[in-house]
């Protein structure tokens, strides 16, 4: 849970510390806006990815599932800048599947709190993996960091890519370049 009074005086003093006012007009409200935005972007860190996957459905299918172009929004750990992008998602069934909006919803547990992509890719991978008890997981993420685009090097544009295999995936190369296909790389 946020402490958003917390967060209220800490904004303030950050806008006194970069030499603004914040009785400005402008500023007035900005800590408590800043404080109400933590709470809505850091929601994740008080979910859990098991509520969302524990609803599942009997399949007689082993054929991959897969949902991809889920969009994310995430706040970088290191800079508190935001990184945003794609996550793609494909599993194999061992008897059962998830709803496909459950997939979105474990990408936002996870996207929804201070992360790092690499932690973030490899974190619903787990979660996939464990909680649907599948044959195996591939997860593909791209994303744009700002604090890349926006600030130190200034490269807009520069995507950084991760991926996390459990499962038959992480052998199986076929499967592996199947998946791939489908999201085009």
């Amino acid at each position: 849970m946020v402490d958003e009074s917390k967060v209220k005086e800490a904004v303030a003093l950050l806008l006194e510390g970069i030499g603004e006012d914040p009785e400005r007009e402008g500023l007035r409200d900005t800590p408590e806006r800043v404080a109400r935005m933590y709470s809505e972007i850091l929601a994740g860190k008080d979910d859990d990815a098991s509520v969302h996957l524990g609803r599942c459905f009997l399949a007689e299918t082993d054929d991959m599932v897969m949902e991809k172009d889920i969009v994310f929004y995430s706040t970088c750990e290191h800079h508190l800048m935001p990184f945003f992008g794609t996550v793609h998602i494909a599993y194999i069934p061992d008897g059962r599947v998830t709803g496909l909006s459950k997939l979105s919803r474990t990408v936002e547990v996870f996207a929804r709190r201070l992360q790092m992509q690499e932690r973030m890719t490899a974190q619903i991978a787990d979660a996939v993996y464990n909680e649907l008890s599948c044959k195996g997981v591939m997860v593909v993420a791209e994303a744009e960091h700002t604090c890349v685009s926006a600030r130190g090097i200034k490269k807009s544009g520069a995507k950084t890519v991760t991926c996390a295999l459990r499962g038959c995936f992480k052998d199986d190369k076929q499967l592996q370049d199947r998946f791939l296909a489908f999201i085009g790389k």
